[in-house]
């Protein structure tokens, strides 16, 4: 069975950093793409960032130059390094799983991802 774990969520000040971690568990991390995605209240779950087996990557406009995505295959954990944080970033950030093995393209659909973190709550204060 697939676990994810979120950690590192918090509360922050306009301009500052911070760094989620997400631990995979469950099946061979190496072979599979990984993604960040958030919602905060009232809206729906957008993409944020995402890293394929191969290490490629993809990022929605909105965190573009500041957000990296980025993984350690032997740690089986997928990170998100998030600066020149915004009030507009504030929301829960939920770490997903494509469940396709070595899949060759990196995806943006929440649609396309079955394996979910229970969410770490992002809040920048201005």
């Amino acid at each position: 069975q697939v676990q994810l774990v979120e950690s590192g969520g918090g509360l922050v000040q306009a301009g500052g950093s911070l760094r989620l971690s997400c631990a995979a568990s469950g099946r061979p991390f190496s072979d599979y793409g990984m993604a960040w995605f958030r919602q905060a209240p009232g809206k729906e779950r957008e993409f944020v960032a995402a890293i394929g087996w191969r290490y490629s990557t993809q990022y929605a406009d909105s965190v573009k130059g500041r957000f990296t995505v980025s993984r350690d295959n032997a740690k089986n954990t997928v990170w998100l390094q998030m600066n020149s944080l915004k009030p507009e970033d504030t929301a829960v950030y939920y770490c997903a799983g494509d469940p396709r093995f070595r899949r060759a393209v990196v995806i943006d659909r929440a649609s396309a991802y079955d394996y979910w973190g229970q969410g770490t709550q992002v809040t920048v204060s201005s």
